[in-house]
């Protein structure tokens, strides 16, 4: 191999690792992007659309209350649907089991996707579960984190104020509530043919608040090993 030829070789592989730079790392997370891509949407918006011949519905945003039926109304309006490409921050649990049981139960061989470059996260890893046949694309996130009943701030801080009582009662609240979605989503991931261990392997073992020293990690991404293990992910 001639001078020039290696030349224009080294050229390639060069751009080649330009082209293809990846994303930036969450130093707290290592496993997730710095920068997760899901958009600043309030509440899920459903929008229908062409992809190369095929009918695609992309659900964008927060996992509202009001999802699970305006999914039912966008799925029965466009029975067409073959694939709903999803990112999210998460949002209402409840809301995002109810809407993956939609999915499964209305949408017949339904594909649910996490395209390149996007994150679903929390509410929404239920919603996808509810594919009959799941993808997360190279460079998908799957995120998930320590599910809890509460982020109101707000509401633990009055509680403190009020006194012990109101505490203790707030935190009994907490633990009931946690108790019976944790019962409810395992009882979901036996429906969608995943495996439990993922709530005790991967989920249940994040840590729901930051705590001092060395691991701040709140959130977790799946590997592409680990999403076929679980069987979250059952198409290549």
């Amino acid at each position: 191999m001639n001078k020039y030829c290696k030349s224009l070789i080294a050229l390639a592989a060069m751009l080649a690792v330009q082209g293809n730079t990846a994303p930036e790392v969450d130093a707290e997370n290592p496993t997730c992007p710095a920068k997760p891509n899901w958009t600043s949407n309030k509440e899920m918006v459903l929008t229908p659309v062409e992809k190369n011949g095929t009918k695609v519905l992309l659900a964008e945003g927060v996992v509202d209350t009001g999802l699970p039926e305006r999914l039912k109304k966008t799925l029965a309006d466009n029975p067409d649907i073959t694939e709903i490409w999803l990112r999210s921050p998460g949002g209402h649990a409840r809301a995002g089991n109810e809407a993956g049981r939609i999915i499964r139960e209305l949408g017949g061989l339904l594909i649910t996707r996490i395209p390149a470059g996007w994150t679903c996260f929390s509410a929404c890893n239920f919603v996808f579960m509810g594919g009959r046949a799941r993808i997360i694309e190279s460079d998908g996130d799957f995120m998930v984190h320590m599910f809890t009943m509460t982020g109101d701030r707000n509401a633990i801080n009055y509680s403190i104020e009020m006194g012990t009582d109101s505490t203790v009662e707030l935190i009994g609240e907490v633990e009931q509530e946690s108790a019976l979605l944790a019962t409810e989503d395992n009882d979901f991931l036996i429906r969608m043919g995943v495996s439990r261990k993922l709530l005790t392997d991967i989920m249940y073992k994040q840590k729901a608040v930051k705590t001092e020293g060395e691991d701040q990690s709140t959130r977790r991404c799946l590997t592409k090993e680990e999403a076929l293990k679980y069987n979250v992910a059952n198409v290549e």
